[in-house]
């Protein structure tokens, strides 16, 4: 599971980029309007890429990137910008940012930036995940087995991607949580199990051996 951070002050634009990102790649999406708010968010939650604007009111993007960094943190930052000269750019990169596109921007290249940088945090070059015989499309949202397509449901689905990107490590339930869920969602205590249980049901994992159940410390996907 991906969770995203837009910090931007024009709303309808971020719910636009919101929408698309739910819509098009199943992310857990927030969304900040002024800077403070913003890097208020980014150091109480784990994300996996920030979108950044520049003309930001109470505290400027730049301002919120250098904060960032400075406190190690680790996100990948695709900045959205007005600025195109050479010695903004220049700027930008110095100060953390892992990438940049220049408003006005078309939306497919702005989903399609985000989804390579996520992909490159978390180690991967390619949009297709292999975990033994079974083989995660990221771009199509597709997962398969043994060459068999498996029907998951959208919640089921991010639970898998989540765990393919963390592969051999153990996952908690509340970091599970944390990414799978937006601040807009209902958190149930048992939802996980029904996510795991639909999981291992639908990969014919009667045994336990592809997903682990570790009591009393989470879930591990085993390579």
């Amino acid at each position: 599971m991906v969770r995203v951070l837009i910090i931007e002050d024009e709303k309808r634009l971020a719910e636009n980029i919101a929408r698309s990102l739910r819509e098009s790649a199943g992310y857990a999406v927030d969304c900040a309007h002024d800077g403070q708010e913003g890097l208020y968010m980014a150091e109480s939650n784990p994300y996996d890429l920030v979108m950044l604007d520049l003309m930001l009111p109470r505290m400027e993007g730049l301002s919120v990137l250098e904060r960032m960094r400075t406190a190690c943190n680790p996100s990948p930052v695709l900045i959205l910008t007005a600025r195109d000269d050479r010695e903004s750019v220049i700027a930008l990169l110095n100060a953390g940012a892992d990438d940049y596109v220049t408003k006005p921007f078309d939306l497919g290249e702005l989903i399609a930036r985000a989804k390579a940088l996520i992909r490159r945090g978390k180690g991967h070059s390619s949009a297709v995940l292999k975990v033994r015989d079974v083989e995660i499309d990221t771009a199509r949202r597709r997962v398969m087995r043994n060459g068999k397509t498996l029907a998951l449901s959208a919640m089921e689905y991010r639970v898998l991607e989540y765990l393919v990107h963390r592969q051999d490590a153990i996952v908690s339930k509340a970091e599970l949580s944390e990414h799978l869920y937006d601040f807009n969602w209902e958190r149930f205590s048992n939802v996980i199990e029904v996510y795991i249980s639909g999981l291992r049901r639908k990969l014919g994992d009667k045994e336990g051996d592809l997903i682990e159940t570790l009591r009393g410390q989470g879930y591990r996907l085993c390579s």
